[in-house]
């Protein structure tokens, strides 16, 4: 295991670089670093499934102004806008329930009501995620699987779009952005795609067969075996081993 970890050292100080984000190695946090806003971020990430290319494509073509706009102006220039599973009205919709967001609360605030009871990131998004269902009565399968189901103690999702606008508005690095200063990086949960789940299985990290939040929490339990601190620092380079096929 020893290897495995200065593996990930090497690799992670090795991608925390810009060079990481372009054209050839697009990444939504390319759109997401141009704004360094959390409430466009927080679009960049929930948008984030999927090509990478087309991620970014789609993200290059929304006019984030809409967020101090009338629905109107919202519906009109989102009415031939749609992504896999969210059609035209879904994303109209969900950048209304934006705009009331911004108009409501900061996004970090609102995180952190339920965050600081015991410093728990699935509590903290427990608060966010009701407060976006309450905002805006409209509902769809599209526009659901977008914000994602309201955590509880029930949940297994391993919630990873959210996970991963943790790590950019928590973690500050020359990616990550680092917009929030009341979150200990130390809380954060590894944001689980399919490329860090088999990679982590792959180098030991992950026991865990099914692809849900306890493998979720059993690769950060691994990661912290490096940085206890810090766990999430390595994701982004896990995610790039798979990605390039590395091991």
């Amino acid at each position: 295991m020893t290897k495995i970890y200065k593996l990930l050292k090497e690799e992670a100080k090795k991608r925390n670089s810009l060079e990481e984000l372009s054209d050839d190695k697009p990444d939504p946090l390319m759109v997401a670093s141009r704004y360094n806003d959390e409430y466009i971020s927080l679009i960049c990430a929930l948008f984030a499934y999927g090509n990478a290319k087309l991620i970014v494509k789609l993200l290059n073509s929304f006019d984030y102004s809409l967020l101090e706009k009338n629905d109107e102006t919202i519906e009109l220039n989102l009415k031939n806008h749609y992504y896999r599973f969210q059609s035209n009205n879904d994303v109209i919709e969900f950048f209304k329930t934006m705009k009331l967001l911004k108009k409501t609360t900061s996004i970090e605030a609102k995180f952190l009501e339920g965050y600081r009871k015991e410093s728990n990131v699935m509590d903290g998004l427990n608060s966010i995620i009701s407060l976006m269902y309450d905002l805006n009565s409209y509902r769809s399968r599209g526009y659901e699987f977008l914000i994602g189901k309201i955590p509880n103690a029930k949940t297994n999702s391993p919630y990873k779009r959210w996970h991963m606008y943790l790590r950019w508005m928590v973690r500050s690095d020359n990616l990550d952005l680092g917009l929030w200063k009341n979150v200990n990086k130390k809380d954060l949960l590894v944001p689980l795609d399919t490329h860090t789940f088999k990679m982590g299985q792959k180098l030991g990290l992950i026991k865990r067969k099914t692809y849900d939040l306890k493998a979720v929490l059993e690769l950060t339990d691994s990661l912290k075996e490096i940085d206890i601190n810090d766990p999430v620092k390595y994701d982004f380079a896990l995610y790039r081993i798979g990605q390039e096929k590395i091991i």
